[in-house]
């Protein structure tokens, strides 16, 4: 900083120097101007005073062209009063400066006047000397008038070259303008040494702020140079940690992929063989009343039952966890879903000596459009809860309605008990999956998978579930689900679903299924309703049966050997053969409908099913077919 504002000082000084010297420059040179001028008026001692005078001034600001030109000057004067030899002596100091600068015009003219100066310093010496011999040469010869003659030539012209008033007047000019030099010797010597101080100082500031940005230079080059290696090395990091992103991401897509289809495939394999469970322990019951109070079928019934809301459980999750699960819309009674559910817990209630009371707000619609489905899996797991870690106790299930808004009608749901309750501390992580808190050694331990469950299809209804519970006291869930209320739509779907099973007597149905035992459950389920039914095994024996059979309705298994239930669709439909089709088969109905579908198929149907559920898909499928013909 300090070395900058000397510089800055520096600079300035010089400038306003350079303003006052500009201002002396040109009074110089209008001296010599009028000292030429002087000079051609024959006013030669003025003009050798005001050269003088320029001289003297140059000297002061120690510029050497104004010193050759006042030097040059006085040349010429010299000249003019016949001094060549001083004019030749005062030509060499113009020279001298004139060589300091680079001013050819300068120098050609000091030249031109030294070039005058010799000749006139020749031709008045050799004038002189001739006018002299001669004068000799005639004294020696003796002729006194010649030689009178000649002496008074070489007379005349010495007096005429040399009076002696100008001759003191050139001597103390002479003598005045060496004064003057030796006077500015001095302080010429300083101004130099000032200047080349000054020249010195200003270069080695400049050498300084050369140095400091040579240094700045470099760091930057060095930061550069190293920020391009880092960067370099964060770009090959960053390309590395990408590469690794998207392999990980390519194996966890993967290893989604993997667990769907294993799931899938799971649920696949047990819903076929529960199928024939839950079927033959219907048709034990069906087939003997007596042992419709065994406790061992309504053990087996219970087993069956869990083991497929297990099944769904797992198959729900992994659905919910892939953002797959769309709530459906269908009409549906509250209290007729609150009887099924009650009806199906009852064997846990019986065995924990538990007592289920179910209280449902009048207020509530008949009909409600929604996704029953969830809302009884969400239903289902409290209560199965409530009744598993209750004993000797109650659990009560209130169904409110709270509000109104346009067709919406906000339902509250309330599932109390008085069992052993839940600790504070375990309240925030029953909902986590496979979390399970243990309350005593011989509580009922489960998959911790229900209450998951019951968190995540409430969110997505919008809503949320609400825990009290208190140790030893009872727990409390509440939520709340907004159910929409339109009584034309919903008529109208309920119309299209009712079953006339008086005419389903006439109905002849094919069952295309591989399994044994899944037939056999089949043809009871359609001989016990009064159904036509023939069986085959594979898709093969199906197209063969229908060159010469024509049935109602066809139920089409999905996973068959040789050839599967889509491309068999696919053949029926090849023939023109319109019977309606509908898939059988314990996949999830959201993986392979748009298959099915596209396959021809009219819809889809889960093994284990219901048979009321069935009977109403097969009258629906069969108007559909006779309104589209």
């Amino acid at each position: 900083m300090k070395n900058s504002i000397t510089l800055l000082f520096l600079l300035g000084f010089t400038a306003i120097t350079a303003q006052r010297t500009t201002a002396g420059k040109k009074y110089i040179e209008y001296q010599l101007s009028q000292a030429s001028q002087n000079l051609y008026d024959a006013a030669c001692a003025k003009a050798l005073h005001l050269s003088e005078s320029a001289l003297n001034k140059a000297f002061k600001i120690n510029d050497n062209y104004l010193i050759a030109c006042a030097y040059n000057s006085i040349v010429v004067i010299y000249d003019e009063f016949s001094k060549s030899r001083s004019a030749i002596f005062y030509y060499n100091k113009a020279q001298l400066h004139g060589q300091n600068i680079e001013n050819d015009q300068l120098n050609s003219w000091i030249f031109r006047n030294f070039c005058t100066a010799c000749y006139f310093f020749n031709l008045e010496e050799n004038e002189r000397i001739g006018y002299e011999n001669i004068a000799s040469h005639y004294c020696r010869s003796h002729q006194a008038i010649l030689t009178k003659e000649y002496k008074s030539k070489f007379d005349a012209l010495s007096k005429i070259l040399f009076s002696e008033k100008k001759e003191n007047n050139l001597k103390r000019a002479a003598e005045k303008t060496e004064w003057y030099e030796y006077k500015f010797k001095p302080d010429q010597i300083e101004l130099k040494n000032k200047i080349q101080q000054q020249k010195l100082a200003a270069s080695t500031m400049v050498s300084t702020l050369l140095v400091s940005l040579s240094m700045v230079l470099l760091i930057l080059i060095f930061t550069l140079y190293r920020n391009n290696n880092f960067r370099k090395k964060v770009n090959s990091e960053l390309l590395q940690a990408n590469f690794d992103m998207k392999l990980a991401m390519e194996r966890a897509e993967e290893a989604s992929q993997l667990k769907t289809q294993f799931v899938s495939t799971i649920t696949h394999e047990l819903r076929t063989p529960l199928y024939g469970v839950v079927g033959i322990a219907n048709m034990i019951s069906d087939e003997h009343k007596e042992l419709a109070n065994s406790p061992h079928l309504n053990s087996l019934k219970f087993s069956a039952k869990y083991l497929l809301a297990l099944v769904n459980d797992i198959l729900q999750m992994n659905k919910i966890d892939e953002n797959r699960v769309v709530l459906e819309k269908e009409p549906f009674n509250i209290a007729d879903e609150i009887e099924t559910i009650t009806n199906a817990v009852q064997y846990i209630a019986t065995n924990n000596h538990n007592k289920i009371i179910t209280i449902i707000d009048e207020s509530i619609p008949r009909f409600l459009l929604g996704d029953k489905m969830r809302l009884s899996q969400i239903i289902m797991n409290l209560i199965s809860n409530a009744l598993k870690f209750t004993r000797n106790g109650t659990v009560s299930i209130g169904v409110k309605q709270v509000k109104v808004i346009g067709t919406l009608h906000y339902i509250e749901f309330k599932i109390t008990d008085d069992g052993v309750g839940i600790a504070v501390g375990d309240q925030e992580k029953i909902f986590d999956k496979f979390v399970q808190v243990s309350r005593k050694d011989d509580d009922y331990q489960g998959t911790g998978l229900g209450l998951a469950i019951v968190k995540k299809l409430t969110e997505l209804y919008d809503s949320s579930i609400q825990l009290e519970s208190t140790l030893g006291e009872g727990t409390v869930f509440t939520f709340t689900i907004a159910f929409e209320e339109n009584p034309k739509d919903t008529m109208e779907i309920i119309n299209n679903i009712e079953v006339d099973f008086s005419t389903a007597q006439n109905l002849k149905v094919l069952v295309v299924e591989d399994n044994k035992i899944n037939q056999m459950v089949t043809k009871k389920i359609m001989d016990k309703n009064n159904i036509g039914c023939d069986i085959v095994s594979d898709g093969f024996a199906a197209l063969h049966l229908l060159e010469t059979q024509k049935y109602d309705v066809i139920l089409m298994d999905i996973n068959m050997p040789f050839i599967n239930g889509y491309e068999t669709t696919k053949r029926i439909r090849s023939f023109g053969i319109q019977t309606p089709i509908i898939a059988l088969t314990a996949f999830d109905k959201e993986e392979i409908t748009e298959e099915a579908m596209a396959s021809g198929m009219d819809d889809v149907i889960i093994k284990p099913f219901e048979p009321a559920g069935l009977f109403q898909m097969i009258y629906n499928v069969i108007r559909k077919s006779k309104d589209a013909g």
